[in-house]
């Protein structure tokens, strides 16, 4: 027989955002009667989320840090012109770190894995199962709406952790490797050192295109793993076994309607994560914005419906409004440079300063920083950059 629960908030959708607020409420709001409600059979999927120490304001740290699994005090990056360090602090954590604190801060009735939802509204989700639950205010996290609203690149990526025969010798991350064979837009490889014989290498393409062209089942002919095995010969290293795999697909934005864009999940519903827009729109990143938005909760003193909607869409809304600079550089990365030549403007970029590369991930980019970065001999032709800014 179906019932109906009642609650002070049901977070719909348990992501990396969903996630963390229901991690911060517990942690400063312990009287809140949550529920939090995912479709799959763990918290936060099959991935891995990185962040730079700088993208994370100190009052919010509390949040993020339980969750680091692994961390860094410098990073490389690497062009056909140069190499350079950085010594800046680079952290990941891994999804089954978000489940297992999730799971122990939660009561078990708070948490409903493996349920499908049929109908969300500002005050109420329908379960697949009949069960109808009712709450003063919903948040949905349960992903992108609808992005035809948007105009995008995309950040596409197969990753994989791989175990070693012998250590590796990689001493710190390798956030972009971009002396790679150029492919399908900017591509770069990505390598994190999570012990002396565990790797972790992503193949990353700067696409006009989410599509990875990978085979289906019982495929045998997979491109981008085959240079993934490139790249692990030409660095020495022989795996053993792959522990873990990803792939995903990462919005970059060039414009769009974001008012369309977040009426298209609901006009009235209280949205967070990728569902309200919060990324960043070059790298396509969620976390640090997952981050503030929690935080943002966390402090709330009106957790209705209606509070919780004029909170989370003004952020979304001042968010969006305040990254149209990143937009423009998105557009002359995609839209004045021809594919195989973007890798011209990342290398032109990281030759900044390391505060102001800082200042770009967090999304703090300041007038002087976009005075510095448009500054000098653009790494494309002026015509199309021209072409691009109108």
């Amino acid at each position: 027989m179906a019932a109906t629960i009642r609650c002070d908030l049901a977070i719909v959708g348990g992501g990396l955002a969903g996630g963390l607020i229901a991690l911060a409420l517990k942690k400063k709001r312990p009287d809140i009667d949550l529920r939090l409600i995912e479709a799959g059979p763990s918290i936060g999927g099959n991935h891995l989320w990185s962040f730079f120490a700088s993208d994370i304001a100190e009052r919010d740290r509390w949040i993020i840090a339980p969750l680091v699994c692994h961390g860094w005090t410098r990073y490389d990056i690497k062009f056909p012109a140069y190499d350079r360090s950085f010594d800046t602090a680079y952290y990941s954590i891994e999804s089954s770190r978000l489940d297992a604190l999730v799971r122990q801060a939660l009561p078990p009735h708070a948490l409903l894995l493996g349920e499908r939802v049929l109908g969300v509204s500002p005050r109420a989700v329908v379960l697949g199962n009949g069960d109808r639950i009712e709450a003063g205010g919903v948040i949905d996290a349960r992903g992108a709406a609808d992005l035809s609203k948007l105009e995008l690149g995309w950040q596409k990526f197969v990753g994989r952790d791989y175990a070693l025969a012998e250590p590796h010798g990689v001493e710190r991350p390798i956030v972009m490797d971009a002396t790679v064979a150029q492919l399908d837009g900017y591509r770069f490889v990505y390598v994190l050192p999570f012990s002396p014989t565990r790797l972790f290498v992503e193949d990353t393409y700067y696409s006009d295109t989410p599509d990875l062209h990978r085979p289906g089942p019982g495929g045998n002919h997979d491109p981008i793993i085959e240079r993934l095995n490139d790249y692990l010969r030409a660095g020495g290293w022989i795996p053993e076994r792959v522990v873990r795999e990803e792939q995903g697909a990462l919005p970059v934005a060039l414009g769009g309607d974001f008012e369309g864009y977040w009426k298209s999940g609901g006009a009235k519903l209280p949205k967070a994560g990728m569902r309200a827009g919060l990324f960043h729109p070059t790298t396509g990143y969620s976390l640090p914005d997952a981050v503030r938005t929690a935080s943002l909760i966390a402090r709330a003193s009106d957790l209705s419906a209606q509070g919780l909607h004029d909170l989370l869409h003004g952020f979304a809304s001042t968010t969006w409004g305040r990254r149209g600079f990143y937009r423009l550089l998105d557009r002359m990365l995609y839209r004045a440079a021809e594919p195989e030549e973007r890798w011209r403007v990342l290398q032109h970029f990281y030759r900044l300063s390391p505060a102001l590369v800082g200042r770009f991930y967090a999304g703090q980019t300041t007038m002087f920083d976009q005075a510095r970065i448009l500054m000098g001999k653009p790494p494309v032709k002026l015509s199309a950059a021209a072409r691009a800014l109108r």
